[in-house]
């Protein structure tokens, strides 16, 4: 099974990165070993996200736009956070009564390749 390098993001706002192979949204654990070898096992109900990411570091200055259209992608959609935070992109499936859903961002040029958000971290989502 392939490696995804992830970032999951903690409802308190705590950011943990590292590797998983075992990451399923039907699962309420998976583990992640970090970039110092330790293995974490996440426990997705305290978590706000994971993000599927293309590097650890991302661009820090870097602004997403929410413009582009990902062909294949689903229906745009906007979810706003418990905290305040707001992303636009692209579901193929939203189930409020699920653990939560997959997006894809709306910007091509985002570090991140996917995101799992969960449903208990979110205020509201929208189709657009």
């Amino acid at each position: 099974m392939a490696q995804n390098k992830v970032v999951a993001q903690y409802v308190d706002g705590t950011l943990v990165k590292g590797e998983t192979r075992d990451f399923s949204p039907n699962k309420d654990t998976f583990h992640m070993q970090q970039q110092d070898n330790e293995i974490l096992t996440i426990h997705m109900e305290k978590l706000k996200a994971v993000f599927f990411v293309k590097d650890y570091e991302g661009n820090k200055d870097y602004n997403e736009t929410y413009e582009d259209i990902i062909a294949g992608g689903g229906k745009k959609i906007r979810v706003k956070f418990s905290d305040g935070e707001t992303m636009i992109g692209y579901a193929q499936v939203f189930m409020p009564k699920r653990i939560g859903f997959f997006i894809i961002p709306a910007d091509k040029e985002s570090n991140n390749e996917r995101i799992f958000i969960l449903n208990s971290a979110t205020e509201s989502v929208k189709f657009l």
